[in-house]
């Protein structure tokens, strides 16, 4: 995505060697125009700029579970993604809370997951967003999480598909249940069904925070763990993974998982990508993945539905990668989270920028030091309002000049 961009009192010139690169330069090019407010005129200096991306995968990740984000919404957060050259949209879009995806193999799970008919995503809806994404370079890879997650999925009414925790409450329901053959067969067809409508390489499987202790309260799965040999929940798990990669390979998708797989020594695919997003020692845990083979993705430094009082954008610039010893370029880059627990229309943009900008610039450039960042995201800010985009103060008191 190498571009060059010469600024010369004669003119301009562009030169890049992909479509990609020449509209990460045209952003650039539209950075480099400055509003002066002594002679009240837009102007931009003459200049020579050779750029590149740090990294290949600089992502946001957007949950529409908690709460639903209307589609112009997330139109809105993928203009502001390109105006910081972010290129993946993780679209956390089924989580516990909600299923407002709608399938059509099985659209019983929209109409009795979803918050409400207004709170569903169409084939259409979707459709739009992808291309609206594509045309500013931008993936959009689904998150289609389970065993665990997966509470609103059991309200669509197939039968089996998550586990009884207990004997005595037959409404306590947990994860997907991994001992019915069947669950296998609709997760095929609905990871099909998602494959077919998104196009691209990869899919995110989920993977974290399984309710173990479902598993291990069910007298049916420690039934079936000592028929077939399977000494502990983990089993049970590598077992349901072993069925989920094969119908990832059947689709020929790079499968994303969370890094509880890994941990939990989950035998995974050649070909797996790990995304890291716990925040201690995470440095190690990315080591220890990329020494095994894996490539890798780094959400640990970014979350931000985490807020505080003040310029917290500044400990985004301390995600320090200085030590990992990545020869094969396993580490793919990383990816800023939005999670929805108190995130909806109203604030998830404020909420994201200019903060996602920081995480964009560690991800794209050599820079990480924030005290020089600090001009340029102030600047950055009344940019993306100058676009529409209701970016949050960066640094305190100020003012931006239209």
């Amino acid at each position: 995505m190498l571009n060059e961009i010469k600024i010369r009192k004669s003119g301009g010139t562009l030169m890049a060697k992909s479509i990609w690169g020449i509209l990460r330069g045209l952003e650039s090019f539209s950075q480099l125009i400055i509003f002066e407010k002594y002679c009240l005129t837009f102007v931009i200096r003459c200049t020579s700029i050779t750029d590149y991306p740090k990294f290949r995968h600089r992502g946001l990740l957007l949950d529409t579970s908690r709460h639903y984000l209307p589609v112009q919404t997330i139109i809105s957060m993928l203009d502001a993604m390109s105006y910081s050259k972010l290129n993946v949209f993780h679209w956390h879009i089924i989580d516990d809370n909600s299923f407002p995806y709608q399938s059509k193999a099985f659209p019983s799970l929209s109409d009795k997951g979803a918050y409400g008919q207004s709170a569903i995503y169409s084939t259409n809806d979707i459709k739009l967003v992808i291309e609206h994404a594509r045309q500013r370079g931008i993936r959009v890879i689904p998150e289609i999480d389970s065993p665990g997650h997966t509470l609103s999925w059991g309200l669509g009414g197939i039968p089996g598909l998550l586990t009884q925790c207990s004997d005595t409450d037959p409404n306590y329901f947990g994860p997907i249940d991994p001992t019915v053959d069947e669950n296998y067969s609709f997760i095929k067809t609905l990871l099909t069904e998602v494959n077919e409508l998104f196009r691209d390489q990869y899919l995110h499987l989920g993977g974290d925070e399984v309710n173990m202790n479902c598993w291990n309260n069910s007298k049916k799965l420690q039934t079936f763990m000592t028929l077939n040999n399977i000494s502990n929940v983990e089993g049970l798990e590598d077992y349901y993974f072993k069925h989920i990669f094969n119908i990832t390979r059947e689709l020929k998708t790079v499968p994303i998982v969370w890094e509880e797989l890994f941990s939990d020594n989950i035998h995974l695919d050649h070909n797996v990508v790990v995304q890291i997003w716990k925040p201690n020692n995470f440095s190690s845990l990315v080591q220890e993945v990329i020494d095994s083979g894996y490539a890798v993705l780094i959400s640990s430094c970014w979350y931000l539905n985490y807020i505080k009082y003040g310029s917290d954008w500044s400990s985004f610039y301390n995600c320090d990668l200085s030590d990992i010893v990545d020869r094969n370029n396993l580490l793919l880059g990383g990816e800023a989270c939005v999670w929805g627990e108190f995130v909806d229309e109203t604030n998830v943009l404020p909420l994201s920028w200019p903060r996602a900008s920081a995480v964009a610039e560690v991800l794209w450039s050599q820079v990480t030091n924030y005290t020089e960042a600090r001009l340029r995201l102030e600047e950055h800010t009344c940019r993306m309002k100058r676009r529409g985009v209701p970016a949050q103060p960066a640094n305190g008191p100020g003012f931006c000049t239209y």
